[in-house]
């Protein structure tokens, strides 16, 4: 085939191919440069990672560097000219061997085939132009886009649910004026060491260290699963990675029409995170990468956060087509930011699942540093990475589902009461005290805390000695719901003695969290993982009647007060 001089161009500054995956007439392999392209792509590699760690380290150093500079002499015309030369001569050797580089990439008929569906693709991205593209593993940056979040088919009228996430300033200007320092600090902390210590899978040091597990990893989800990749395009310019296992049309899985939306954790990527667990529980399951993990562009700063999973829910419900009545959110420790912010913006959604994660960022980046970094600690989260879980999982109404890890390392402030201290007591406090007002009170708070303390076997002897009938329980809530209706807060409580309110607590925290006896980063076993219980649902199993009241924040009705069948 004869090529042209911008065809050629591609060969030399085209993506890294990885891996040819496997199809109907071949195996999957892991692409195997020749010598030429291979020791030249070496050499590529480690320049620009010394570059990139040189940069990285002058940013944060260059005060320091520029008066070593300064008192070697380089600050000057001929010390300027040497530091030019010496620029020059790597960008002669960059560019020589980025060239050499194409050359030999000239001479594999892999990577011209992997070419030439790319061009394709990006030309007129069709089903069968992504279906040969997606035979291929490459760096991600070349793809063309998928989806995007102005996609005619998205609903642009309707208004994002929001809390407030940033504290008011208040004082004047002497105030904010005394504060400057403080602020100063809070900015370069977060932008230096912060942000990398609450989201690591950003650190470039570690996406080289973990690249063939994520090439492994996306080769069993595109080759056992049939998963297919996707590039979607933020409203703040982001391109996301993501990937779709479609089970809807599987006589295999019972639960393929239920699609679970995965929110990884601060150092988890969908091609090993916990996208496994509801893959191998039969769901059909949509994973994708914070802002700046690997394949996805971007910082995971609130703001891209929260435009990065409002794209991916878009994209599941307008392109995939799954109504939000057949999706789960399903979010890991850091990733409960992002899920209850797609539950609190998409309320008609089947549920939401909490694994090993908090109610409020603060308290436990607090405990990981010295007493006397909390002013500052405290102003960079509030002001950059408020991480406000709790408040926005009250804005949502619909089912929730909490998993405790009984020996959580990261989430518990206190190493030596693991239990005790772990924020998911919080959080489930905190939304159960929001749901059931006049059940968790002061006089019940000391026994679901009590209950809270211990693993299942303590529980198991609190719910007999309460004498806890679950029967009994939910009957009391079927009353109620039939009297006021379904929404929430509820206010049952009135008239109960505080026995029959304790029995009523112990019974909502059995139902919203599960207890699971090993660490933070122990994958959840697909045995465990099952979707959130209904209270509205299980108070009218049959459906009965669609003229009575609906959930606050949701569309779907419950029995009319009347009790009618239809």
């Amino acid at each position: 085939m004869r090529m042209t001089g911008s065809f050629i161009f591609k060969y030399i500054y085209g993506p890294r191919l990885y891996r040819i995956h496997k199809t109907a007439d071949r195996e999957g392999r892991s692409y195997e440069p020749n010598g030429v392209e291979g020791y030249s792509d070496n050499i590529i590699r480690s320049v620009s990672f010394a570059l990139s760690l040189a940069w990285s380290i002058g940013v944060y150093t260059s005060p320091i560097i520029a008066a070593v500079l300064y008192r070697r002499g380089y600050v000057t015309f001929e010390g300027v000219y040497a530091l030019t030369r010496l620029a020059g001569v790597i960008c002669v050797v960059m560019v020589g061997t980025i060239c050499l580089r194409g050359i030999g990439r000239i001479a594999s008929s892999d990577y011209g085939q992997f070419l030439r569906a790319l061009q394709a693709a990006q030309q007129n991205l069709s089903k069968e132009s992504k279906t040969e593209l997606a035979k291929y593993d490459s760096e991600f940056y070349a793809w063309p886009i998928d989806f995007r979040w102005n996609d005619p088919l998205v609903d642009k009228s309707k208004p994002r649910v929001e809390v407030e996430s940033q504290p008011s300033r208040q004082g004047g200007f002497f105030a904010s004026l005394r504060a400057l320092p403080c602020e100063i600090l809070s900015y370069i902390a977060v932008h230096t060491f912060g942000r990398r210590m609450m989201y690591p899978g950003t650190v470039k040091l570690l996406q080289a260290a973990v690249a063939p597990m994520l090439v492994q990893g996306r080769a069993r989800l595109i080759e056992e699963h049939n998963a297919l990749r996707h590039k979607l395009l933020t409203r703040d310019g982001n391109e996301i990675d993501s990937v779709f296992v479609d089970r809807r049309n599987s006589t295999v899985y019972a639960n393929g029409k239920i699609l679970v939306v995965c929110c990884e954790g601060n150092a988890g990527f969908y091609e090993y995170g916990i996208a496994t667990t509801p893959i191998e529980a039969g769901y059909s399951v949509l994973g994708w990468n914070h802002p700046g993990f690997a394949g996805s562009t971007g910082v995971p700063f609130p703001s891209q956060e929260k435009n990065a999973v409002d794209v991916v829910m878009q994209f599941a419900i307008r392109r995939l087509g799954f109504p939000p009545e057949n999706i789960i959110v399903y979010a890991w420790s850091i990733g409960a930011y992002c899920a209850t912010w797609a539950a609190m913006n998409y309320p008609d959604i089947k549920g939401l699942i909490l694994d090993a994660t908090f109610d409020d960022v603060l308290p436990l980046a607090a405990s990981k540093m010295p007493p006397s970094w909390e002013p500052i600690v405290r102003r960079t989260i509030r002001g950059y990475l408020n991480l406000n879980n709790l408040e926005q999982l009250n804005r949502y109404g619909g089912p929730v589902l909490m998993y405790r890890r009984t020996r959580d390392e990261i989430i518990s402030t206190q190493e030596s009461a693991q239990i005790v201290s772990n924020r998911g007591n919080d959080l489930l406090i905190g939304f159960l005290k929001h749901r059931f007002p006049k059940l968790v009170t002061e006089e019940t708070l000391w026994a679901l805390r009590d209950w809270l303390s211990g693993d299942r076997g303590h529980q198991m002897v609190l719910w007999n000695e309460g004498g806890v009938d679950e029967d009994a329980c939910m009957e009391k809530f079927a009353t109620y719901i039939r009297d006021h209706g379904p929404s929430f807060p509820m206010l049952i409580g009135d008239g109960l003695n505080v026995d029959v309110k304790i029995q009523l607590v112990l019974f909502l925290a059995r139902k919203h969290m599960v207890d699971f006896n090993s660490t933070h980063c122990t994958p959840l076993p697909s045995g465990l993982f099952q979707a959130p219980w209904d209270l509205i649902q299980a108070a009218d199993p049959n459906g009965r009647g669609a003229d009575g009241f609906c959930r606050v924040s949701a569309d779907m009705c419950g029995p009319p007060p009347s009790g009618d069948a239809p």
